[in-house]
């Protein structure tokens, strides 16, 4: 043998085995709570409890998906839960009360549909001012989603002093009695909410894989300057993610304030936690540039059926938050375990074709 043959670098495959097991990684924790809360929480697999945490999963989902995007742009967005609770109150201040004209006197009563459409937009506007915020006046993305969390949440307390639009049962002369149906009904026995998951989901995945902007949001996370040397519309990009954020959290607001028939201020407090550990544990880096919608929302069903499932078992809320704190931890740590090894990988692919 000679001494090349016996100084050359060995074969890739035990390293790409490695990485197609840490990329798989999802998946395999996903099976992995699901076989453990099998056997220590009891009816854990009946059909009630699936149906109940299929629909806790969706509300995480919404908020990861839209997450997913301002992360691949390098970005955070901090203000998801506080964007939940505002859009609530939204939802069920037009329930009760219609709008207001200051200038006539008069109010105007909306129907479901048109009191969706408006709590949406609103959602949507907050992501316009935290786009504004991140690209016309350069505010680092974790400090101006801070400051429009306390925004947001300072709004949704004003807006009733604090307490609770209850009763959001909704009324027959104003077409509202169907509000009640986003969160509480099903069609063809598929809950609302996750029919809704369903079309986002599609639609999120179609975008990100398939049209140009999905591949300009890539490359903006990927390198920025160079996105923008090669003619990408970088601000434009990300004041569509941030947009598009506030579009999802808006949803969950509605489909809170809808499946308890009342909207509360502290609704979706700490969200924004369990959407950064779906999207990371999903795959998405947080360094940008990297992220799939598909692995998002497995990551959403891992979070959700950890907290269900630790629910279900008594463990404390208190140690709930640790878990999942300790769960972003291990994304993070494994995410960059993968690039290193995929760095490697390539070096040794690199160098093999170089002999």
């Amino acid at each position: 043998m000679s001494v090349d043959a016996m100084t050359a670098p060995k074969p890739a495959g035990d390293l790409s085995l490695a990485l197609l097991v840490l990329k798989a990684r999802t998946f395999i924790a996903l099976i992995a709570v699901v076989a453990f809360f099998s056997f220590a929480a009891p009816n854990f697999l009946s059909t009630a409890n699936l149906v109940i945490m299929s629909e806790h999963v969706a509300l995480n989902a919404f908020l990861a998906i839209g997450m997913t995007f301002v992360i691949i742009t390098g970005g955070i967005d901090l203000s998801v839960g506080s964007i939940v609770g505002l859009c609530g109150m939204v939802a069920g201040y037009l329930v009760l009360n219609g709008v207001t004209l200051e200038f006539t006197g008069y109010t105007i009563f909306l129907n479901t549909f048109e009191i969706v459409g408006l709590t949406l937009l609103v959602g949507v506007l907050i992501g316009v001012v935290n786009g504004l915020l991140i690209t016309r006046l350069n505010v680092a993305p974790f400090i101006a989603t801070l400051g429009t969390l306390y925004v947001a949440r300072g709004m949704a307390l004003l807006s009733s002093n604090g307490a609770t639009f209850p009763n959001l049962s909704g009324n027959a002369e104003w077409g509202t009695t169907s509000f009640p149906f986003i969160g509480a009904g099903s069609l063809a026995g598929i809950p609302v909410s996750i029919l809704v998951l369903v079309v986002v989901g599609l639609g999120a995945a179609y975008l990100a894989a398939r049209t140009p902007l999905g591949r300009h949001i890539y490359a903006v996370g990927g390198n920025e300057r160079a996105a923008a040397l090669s003619g990408i519309k970088v601000a434009r990009v990300k004041m569509f993610v941030y947009m598009f954020s506030g579009f999802c959290a808006a949803i969950v607001g509605i489909i809170i304030a809808s499946q308890l028939v009342a909207s509360h201020p502290a609704t979706g407090e700490t969200f924004e936690l369990n959407a950064i550990a779906a999207a990371v544990l999903g795959g998405t880096s947080m360094s940008g540039g990297r992220g799939r919608i598909g692995g998002t929302v497995v990551g959403a069903f891992v979070i959700g059926i950890l907290s269900d499932g630790l629910v279900m078992m008594g463990v404390s809320s208190f140690w709930q938050t640790v878990i999942k704190g300790l769960v972003i931890i291990a994304a993070v740590v494994v995410d960059q375990f993968q690039q290193r090894l995929q760095q490697k990988l390539a070096l040794q692919r690199q160098a093999a074709l170089g002999r």
